[in-house]
């Protein structure tokens, strides 16, 4: 079939993405699903800094890629061997396809399915195959994370979906892929925030504020926000943060003051190694200090290695949330239809497809929490 997509075929063209315009907008050919996958049309889609890593090629992938990994929207065709789904199912797309049968899955650590890891690297859907081909071109395109999400209609595998109830916006529902998933699972999972505890969170992109969120719903009495961004900050109050502090050199001491002495739990969401050592300063001893974030591998981390164990301190990454996909979106799901998890307040664009190189641009100044590309219905 043929379908309007985002290709991005070079990494690392300068802003302002609206002038150079590193997303092109083509018409190109899908493949049908083949075994254990999906068609999905796709009726949202939003925009990550995970995406923009690419573009700007702090996070390298293989190219040219059909761009976008965080979707929601409708079944209209299953493969040979899908059993799960049924023509008209909505769902929201997972970046890890979990095949379920690596040591990983089966330990209930699905993000770090090895499969997946490998499909997703080499831009492929999880069964090794590429549906993307371009008109009058000999080489296929790359899928972005096994979702390529900023086109109308992707291929993706059955498990790189969820199925969530109809009644919930597209546009909301997508943020629940990525987004959420990652950091309400970083603060509920991976930094296991408690009630009484005291928190801070590096960085209040999408991401960041789930996280925000997240700790609010564990019962965190103490929440720290820090960001550059002004705007970010009084939105993470209305959020309920207790104590902003503007990024910079004095950070640290700021956030260790509001939280008395330093907090029991620290969320690095900015994808910077000095980002992620302040965050680490800035965590009590016995405490943890969570990255989500993603620097490009040339950078280097520095902390005192004595201190992880003379302080019993506690340093990890979360990937995916640190969670199940298919059993964390449909929890998730449910405490934002409780009111718990005010998910609808991060996105505050909605645009069209034509539009995502300057969507890239408010991404990249800060000015945007999270936008989605909404699909004509």
């Amino acid at each position: 079939m043929r379908v309007r997509g985002a290709v991005l075929r070079e990494m690392g063209i300068e802003p302002p993405y609206a002038q150079s315009r590193p997303l092109e907008i083509v018409e190109l050919e899908l493949d049908p699903p083949g075994a254990g996958e999906l068609l999905v049309r796709v009726r949202a889609a939003g925009l990550c800094h995970s995406d923009l890593s690419v573009i700007d090629g702090s996070r390298p992938r293989v190219m040219p890629m059909v761009l976008g990994h965080e979707a929601a929207g409708e079944v209209v065709e299953m493969g040979p061997d899908v059993e799960t789904f049924a023509e008209g199912d909505h769902v929201v797309t997972t970046f890890v396809p979990a095949c379920g049968h690596c040591e990983p899955c089966r330990d209930g650590r699905a993000p770090l399915c090895v499969p997946g890891a490998a499909a997703n690297t080499a831009g492929t859907l999880l069964g090794g195959e590429r549906r993307w081909r371009e008109p009058g071109s000999e080489g296929d395109l790359h899928h972005h994370l096994g979702i390529s999400a900023f086109a109308e209609y992707a291929v993706v595998s059955a498990r790189s979906a969820v199925r969530v109830d109809p009644d919930l916006p597209f546009e909301i529902a997508a943020l629940f892929g990525c987004a959420v998933l990652t950091g309400v699972g970083a603060a509920s999972h991976a930094a296991n925030v408690r009630m009484g505890d005291r928190v801070a969170i590096f960085g209040l992109g999408g991401v960041g504020l789930a996280a925000l969120l997240g700790a609010v719903a564990a019962g965190a009495t103490t929440i720290v926000a820090s960001d550059r961004v002004q705007s970010k900050l009084d939105l993470a109050l209305e959020l309920g943060a207790t104590h902003t502090v503007m990024a910079g050199p004095a950070a640290v001491e700021e956030v260790r003051a509001a939280t008395g002495g330093g907090a029991d739990a620290v969320i690095e969401t900015v994808g910077n190694a000095g980002v992620l050592a302040e965050a680490y300063a800035a965590t009590r001893r016995g405490g943890i200090t969570v990255t989500i974030g993603l620097p490009h591998p040339s950078q280097q981390l520095s902390i005192p290695a004595v201190s992880l164990v003379a302080e019993e301190r506690t340093l990890r990454g979360s990937y995916l949330g640190s969670g199940v996909p298919a059993l964390d979106v449909p929890r998730y799901i449910d405490a934002y239809k409780a009111g718990k998890l005010p998910v609808d307040r991060l996105l505050t664009h909605r645009i069209a497809l034509d539009e995502i190189n300057e969507g890239f641009d408010r991404l990249a100044s800060g000015e945007a929490v999270r936008q989605a590309v909404v699909f004509d219905a």
